[in-house]
């Protein structure tokens, strides 16, 4: 099953602050920017490519807190499986959206591939490393917002060899950031 990487980051490689808060996206590079057809730097097209997506709790929880209406919500019907040891109830505002899995990414991606997926979207720090240290991250998407925030929740930890990047391509956008993409070589 391919699994797939697509998110922002500060240019220092900060996904959040601290606390999560993703303020500092909203407002870094220029806003008043046309991007034309780029209006939303690819994640539609991102959307259609898979058919599920893997999040972690932190993540589902900052998504959660913005309490995204019907007409808001990014996803569209795709299956959302959160990670999760703790949770044993999906929150009241994500009800009918996602689902909790509270088993190893082994035996989820197993389960997934057995039911015919073949295209997982990877969200949330610590879940996309617990991927990368799998060896499961097939590609990358990685927005980098003209911003230093200093400190925050890392997109990368570490890691246990070295992971080559190939077929890498770049595409700056009229708002300043720059969009990287990267196919997962992990060297043996």
């Amino acid at each position: 099953m391919k699994c797939s990487v697509y998110i922002a980051t500060s240019l220092d490689g900060y996904i959040a602050k601290p606390d999560g808060s993703l303020d500092w996206l909203m407002s870094a590079g220029n806003p008043e920017a046309d991007l034309g057809e780029d209006a939303d730097m690819g994640f539609k097209e991102h959307m259609t490519s898979v058919d599920c997506m893997i999040m972690g709790r932190k993540c589902m929880q900052v998504i959660d807190a913005m309490a995204l209406t019907s007409e808001q919500w990014p996803y569209g019907d795709t299956r959302i499986i959160v990670l999760s040891k703790t949770l044993k109830e999906v929150p009241t505002g994500l009800v009918g959206r996602v689902e909790i899995f509270s088993g190893g990414i082994p035996s989820l991606m197993e389960k997934l591939g057995a039911e015919g997926f073949k295209h997982a979207y990877v969200d949330g720090g610590v879940t996309i490393q617990n991927f990368i240290a799998l060896g499961l991250i097939n590609e990358m998407t990685i927005t980098r917002a003209p911003v230093l925030i200093g400190e925050g929740i890392p997109l990368f930890g570490k890691i246990q060899k070295d992971i080559k990047l190939e077929k890498t391509s770049v595409k700056a956008f009229a708002n300043d950031f720059v969009q990287e993409f990267y196919q997962v070589n992990y060297l043996n």
